[in-house]
């Protein structure tokens, strides 16, 4: 009889339990496993013990093990491209930019390279092959979802990449890394993006970005405080850091939580709005650029549903694509759209169709 040859997977390990059980779960299948950690873009020295914890990982499993230095790339395409957004006032997202250029680019690239058959990743979210065509759809476990950070793929990528967490809960996944004695079982998630670590978005922000001072103005046209510069702010923000503000007297009337609503470039002034209810917050019509359709269809229009946030309720809309310009019009308002961030969306049937940057 004649063996047949192993498909050759190249697993991502960032040194979390997810990737770590992907890789486990793609061994037990029978793929021949490759663990690889991508060293990226790190500040606060946390991508030294996670490169460590993911070696220790790949030694449990027993697969190989490699470290890809592709620090310079994450600098110039991850980094710089975050960097650039948010001096040009927009709120720009640095992990969907990430998958784009890195992991669905970079990494899958090289180990195309050297003989991958797939790349693989601990994403939550569902892959199914439907005739020669690949559909991505939400995970199964909603509060982990993350298909909206992959919205750029194309066929191309989709179809060397696997996703062996999609039907699984978090919870389950530990329970399948405590049992297997992986040393990630019980690390905590990261939060936030994943290069700062610990350390401050703004004070990150603040050693690459001059900083450009302009009056606070409430959406009543009332000048309340001093912002240190637009690009410090996003759409949505409720805690400014930017000084104390001064509402002056109210007797005795609370004043209520302020978010910030829009940024007035031409005046240099960050406006604000008064509660989460207030009407300034909320946006009907959203027009994307570098819109993509999974499917690999040029122009598309129909019924979606659609969020402009990660880990936003998907909300009922219209959407139409063009040459890669789209437009979505909500059915019900949406609050704190934010230019630079995705907007994302969805069939009924949890199917993700695609996506864009909002403008």
């Amino acid at each position: 009889m004649v063996e047949r040859k192993k498909k050759k997977v190249f697993v991502g390990l960032s040194g979390g339990v997810d990737s770590s059980v992907a890789a486990l779960l793609l061994r037990d299948e029978g793929y021949e496993v490759i663990g690889v950690h991508i060293k990226g873009y790190n500040i606060d020295g946390c991508g030294e013990v996670d490169a460590l914890d993911a070696r220790r990982a790949a030694g449990r499993i027993g697969i190989p093990f490699f470290v890809w230095d592709m620090e310079e790339e994450y600098k110039k395409k991850v980094v710089d491209y975050m960097l650039l957004g948010y001096r040009r006032g927009v709120t720009p997202n640095p992990d969907v930019m990430c998958n784009k250029e890195i992991k669905f680019g970079l990494f899958l690239e090289k180990a195309l390279e050297y003989g991958a058959d797939y790349i693989a990743t601990g994403h939550y979210v569902q892959r199914i092959e439907d005739k020669g065509r690949i559909r991505l759809f939400a995970a199964d476990d909603k509060t982990k979802d993350q298909s909206y950070f992959l919205w750029t793929l194309t066929q191309k990528e989709l179809k060397k990449s696997l996703f062996p967490l999609g039907s699984l809960l978090k919870k389950d996944v530990r329970k399948i890394a405590l049992k297997a004695g992986l040393n990630t079982a019980a690390k905590r998630d990261s939060q936030g993006i994943c290069f700062l670590g610990k350390v401050n978005m703004s004070d990150f922000l603040g050693k690459f970005i001059k900083k450009n001072p302009g009056p606070i103005i409430t959406t009543d046209g009332d000048v309340v405080g001093t912002h240190k510069g637009l690009s410090f702010y996003t759409i949505g923000q409720r805690h400014l850091d930017a000084g104390e503000l001064d509402f002056g007297r109210r007797g005795n009337e609370a004043v209520r939580p302020h978010y910030v609503a829009r940024k007035d470039e031409k005046n240099n002034a960050l406006i604000i709005a008064e509660g989460s209810d207030n009407p300034a917050l909320f946006t009907k019509e959203i027009a994307l650029k570098n819109a993509n359709i999974q499917s690999g269809n040029k122009i598309f229009s129909g019924r979606v549903l659609a969020r402009v946030r990660y880990r936003q309720p998907v909300s009922s809309a219209f959407f139409k694509i063009s040459d890669k310009r789209g437009k979505i019009v909500f059915d019900k308002p949406q609050k704190f759209v934010a230019s630079g961030q995705s907007a994302v969306f969805y069939s009924d049937e949890g199917e993700m169709i695609g996506g864009g940057v909002i403008i």
